[in-house]
């Protein structure tokens, strides 16, 4: 997954302001106790990342 799709779907799940916020506050069990902007610094796949926060966020799988 490309950077730019995994920015479209936290906003559109979060919506754009507090998609940001989120990715820079919200620690994650998921991501190994990290952020998503940390995780995605530390070099997880994108594609992961999305994958643990629709876990951590029960997002439903339509929208996934």
């Amino acid at each position: 997954m490309r950077l730019t799709i995994f920015w479209e779907r936290m906003a559109g799940h979060f919506g754009p302001a507090y998609a940001d916020s989120f990715a820079r506050d919200h620690v994650m069990s998921e991501l190994g106790g990290r952020t998503v902007h940390e995780a995605l610094a530390a070099g997880w796949d994108a594609k992961d990342v999305w994958r643990a926060v629709c876990e951590a966020m029960a997002i439903p799988e339509e929208h996934r």
